[in-house]
C-alpha cells in the first residue's frame, strides 16, 4: 500500500523544501515515489529537483460575475446587494479585482442580466526529476482557492502513485495552518513537522501539530538547525516527550545546505557532511514509523 508522508511547519523558512528534497534523494534510493509541490503560493522544490515538465493544464479556482449591457436596465439592484462594492454604475459592470464571487447579485438581478464565469487562476504541472514524478502548481498573483490547488496536485499525485503503484507520496506542504495546509495533510499516514529552535518555531509548532491531531494525522518532529539554540531545542524536544510526540532528528546549522541549493540539489547529495548524516538519520527513522 502507498504510504503518504507530508512535511509541515506552524512558520515558514523552516527548512520544509530542504528536508523534502532530501529525503526525496533518500527514499528514491530504496523506493519507488511520487512527490507533490503543495506549496502553491510559493512553490520552490522544483528549484532543487531540476524537473522536466511533460505537461501542463489550467487551474480555475473561482467564479466572478459578469453584467450583459444588453440585458441590464439599471435599476441598481446588484450594487444594492453587493457587500464588497463592487458594482459600479453608468453603466452598470462588475470590478473584477473587488468581485468576491459570491453571485448574491447573480441571484437577485430582477431580469437575469448577470452569469457567473470561471476564472483561470492559476496552472499545475506534471514534471519528471531524477527521483520519479513531480506534481507542482503555480497561483497567478491575487487569486483565491489555494487550497482547492493543493488538493488538486495532492489528487494527481495519489493518482500517479496508484497507477506506477509507488511506494511513497512524498508532499512538500506550505507553511502555517489555513485552508492549503489543511488540504495537504488531509489523507497523510504521517505529518513530519519541522520546526526551527526559536520562540516563534516551538509556539508555531504547537499549532500544527494541533491541526494534524484534528485531522487524525499522527505526527513527528524534526529540529532544524538546532545547535544554534541548544536550550530551546532541549525544551522542544521536553514538550514532544509530554506530549508522546517522536523526536527523529536534530539537524545542524550548515551553510553547505545554501551551497547546495545554488548548485540545485538536494544536500544529502551534494555532501556527506552531519547535515547529510543526520538527514539520513531523520528519514530512516521516519520510514520506520511509516513501514
Amino acid at each position: 500500500m502507498t504510504k503518504q508522508l507530508v512535511i509541515l511547519s506552524g512558520k515558514g523558512g523552516t527548512g520544509k523544501t530542504t528536508f523534502t528534497a532530501a529525503l526525496a534523494h533518500l527514499a528514491a534510493q530504496e523506493l519507488s515515489i511520487v512527490m507533490a509541490d503543495a506549496d502553491v503560493d510559493a512553490a520552490n522544490l522544483e528549484l532543487v529537483l531540476d524537473p522536466q515538465q511533460v505537461s501542463q493544464h489550467d487551474f480555475f479556482g473561482g467564479q466572478l460575475a459578469f453584467i450583459d449591457p444588453d440585458v441590464c436596465t439599471s435599476c441598481g439592484t446588484c450594487a444594492s446587494v453587493c457587500r464588497f462594492d463592487a458594482v459600479t454604475s453608468d453603466p452598470y459592470t462588475v470590478d473584477p479585482v473587488a468581485c468576491e464571487g459570491c453571485a448574491a447579485c447573480y441571484f437577485q438581478c430582477p431580469v437575469e442580466a448577470i452569469h457567473m464565469e470561471e476564472q483561470r487562476a492559476g496552472l499545475w504541472f506534471h514534471s519528471t526529476t531524477r527521483f520519479g514524478p513531480l506534481f507542482h502548481a503555480h497561483l497567478f498573483a491575487g487569486q483565491e482557492n489555494s487550497g482547492k490547488l493543493v488538493t488538486q496536485v495532492k489528487l494527481r499525485a495519489r493518482v500517479a502513485a496508484a497507477d506506477q503503484g509507488a511506494d511513497l507520496v512524498l508532499v512538500d506542504g506550505p507553511p502555517g495552518i489555513g485552508c492549503p495546509v489543511i488540504s495537504a495533510v488531509g489523507g497523510a499516514d504521517l505529518a513530519l513537522m519541522v520546526v526551527e529552535p526559536t520562540v516563534s518555531g516551538a509556539h508555531d509548532l504547537v499549532r500544527i501539530l494541533g491541526t494534524a491531531d484534528h485531522f487524525g494525522v499522527p505526527a513527528v518532529v524534526a529540529i532544524n538547525k538546532a545547535d544554534l539554540n541548544p536550550a530551546r531545542s532541549d525544551e522542544i524536544t521536553a514538550f514532544c516527550q509530554e506530549q508522546g510526540i517522536e523526536v527523529v532528528g536534530r539537524v545542524p546549522y550548515d551553510t553547505v545546505v545554501t551551497e547546495a541549493m545554488v548548485q540545485g540539489q538536494p544536500v544529502t547529495a551534494f555532501s556527506d557532511g552531519s547535515v547529510s548524516q543526520s538527514l539520513r538519520q531523520v528519514w530512516a527513522r521516519v520510514w520506520g514509523v511509516l513501514g
